[in-house]
């Protein structure tokens, strides 16, 4: 028996091995994910407090002494009403507009919003306080949408595009190509059969959390559907892409996984990106998962309605589309 299973275990190594692509990517990946995280998110201090400045490109503006203070994270925000709304909701301790007579805005009830501002008095004991009541935005409100997106991405991802390589490996595909369907029809039903499982998976949990939480909810439950149909629709055709033409699990795996991960981390599944580089915010935009998030908390946190959230909706929607029709063009039925 021993012998058999060495023979067995012996042959799955050089199979693995053989595959060059799949074992390039199984090293290239881990020192991808360690040297661009520790390039992103290295800090030489720890933040403890989050300040939006408003026009803070304005002619001296940041040669106030209050500027010099450690451990604050300076945002910069261009849209004032939306800096105060997140004051009202905690995510932001306190909103300066600096000038000759230096405003801010402040949460009473917040905690650290009051530390904030006994600092920003001591240094500029005439900056005129705008208070601005709200409730706080729990973790887990903020959270939830993030884990359900996660949750979908890895299924989107892995439920399909994985699957479809090993129809192709195992010559299922080649036995359906002597039928009568055709490329886009094929791909359709598996998104289709997908997409379905996933809301379902999503829904549940959705619908249970709620219950025992109480989670946060100042919007439209069919917008957030639409949201979720969308966002699921644009990471499955995604997959499809990645798949239409790879005939190694190995390969397929580690694609995916090069998808998933940066989503993951840079899309605001567990923290928001507010104050990190500018560039790191603008690729996040590209993602998929990005998009439904920012969708799905501006409905769920703000009550936004869908003129709100037109512009992630395109987004996806164009996304879903471009990868669609690229899976369908670049498609391939048989193993080769």
């Amino acid at each position: 028996m021993m012998a058999r299973i060495l023979a067995v275990l012996k042959a799955r190594n050089l199979e693995f091995v053989r595959d060059r692509s799949a074992m390039a990517w199984s090293l290239f990946i881990p020192f991808v994910l360690v040297f661009g995280l520790g390039l992103i998110f290295s800090r030489g201090d720890t933040d403890q407090f989050t300040v939006a400045v408003h026009d803070a490109a304005t002619s001296g503006a940041r040669a106030h002494p209050f500027f010099d203070t450690r451990f604050i994270n300076f945002v910069t925000v261009t849209d004032l009403d939306e800096a105060v709304a997140k004051v009202g909701r905690h995510q932001f301790d306190l909103l300066i507009e600096p000038g000759d007579a230096m405003r801010y805005w402040i949460n009473p009830d917040s905690p650290a919003g009051y530390i904030v501002e006994r600092l920003l008095l001591q240094s500029d004991p005439n900056a005129q306080q705008q208070a601005v009541s709200g409730a706080a935005v729990r973790y887990v409100d903020w959270l939830l949408p993030g884990i359900l997106g996660m949750n979908m991405m890895f299924g989107c991802l892995f439920g399909i595009g994985y699957v479809i390589v090993r129809y192709r490996k195992n010559g299922f595909l080649k036995r359906l190509r002597a039928t009568p369907l055709r490329a886009f029809e094929f791909i359709a039903a598996q998104a289709l059969s997908r997409l379905i499982l996933t809301l379902g998976a999503v829904i549940f949990v959705f619908v249970a959390v709620k219950l025992i939480l109480d989670i946060r909810m100042e919007g439209s439950y069919p917008a957030l559907l639409l949201i979720a149909v969308l966002g699921g629709g644009a990471m499955i055709s995604l997959s499809l892409t990645i798949a239409s033409r790879i005939d190694s699990e190995e390969l397929a795996g580690g694609l995916l996984n090069m998808l998933s991960f940066p989503m993951m981390l840079l899309s605001g599944v567990f923290f928001s990106l507010e104050g990190s580089p500018e560039w790191l915010q603008l690729l996040a935009q590209a993602l998929p998962l990005t998009q439904m998030l920012v969708a799905a908390r501006a409905v769920m946190l703000d009550g936004a309605g869908l003129a709100d959230i037109a512009l992630p909706l395109a987004i996806l929607s164009g996304m879903t589309a471009v990868f669609l029709a690229l899976s369908s063009v670049l498609f391939k039925w048989r193993f080769t």
